[in-house]
């Protein structure tokens, strides 16, 4: 998949995940609907500035928008350190589960989500 497809399917997902409309990403970034829609369409590349702006609204990194990581990364920055441990059990717990569940089902466990 070229890498406009990619960044036009993860800005939409990413959107779609954080149950935004096109008009509410627009306005969170300060442009309009039409170039939010035009960079989900592939019509049109976001420029490098509104390419950080977006990673930084969903808290991903730009090259996971790029296709370059496979799996966004969690931010615990601002957190306190017990939440930052607490989320990590809690990554830990849901990692075990699901490869429970796939052994159980004969397939492969699943890759390695998202570090904290």
């Amino acid at each position: 998949m070229p890498i406009t497809s990619i960044l036009s399917e993860r800005i939409r997902l990413l959107r779609e995940a954080n149950g935004m409309t096109q008009v509410d990403l627009a306005k969170d970034l300060f442009v309009s609907k039409q170039s939010v829609s035009n960079w989900e369409n592939d019509n049109i590349l976001p420029s490098v500035e509104m390419l950080i702006k977006i990673a930084d609204r969903f808290g991903v990194t730009t090259d996971y928008l790029l296709g370059r990581e496979q799996a966004p990364r969690l931010s615990v920055d601002g957190l306190p350190m017990s939440m930052a441990e607490h989320l990590n059990t809690v990554i830990i717990d849901l990692r075990n589960a699901l490869c429970g569940e796939s052994e159980e089902e004969g397939e492969e466990p699943p890759e390695k989500p998202a570090e904290t």
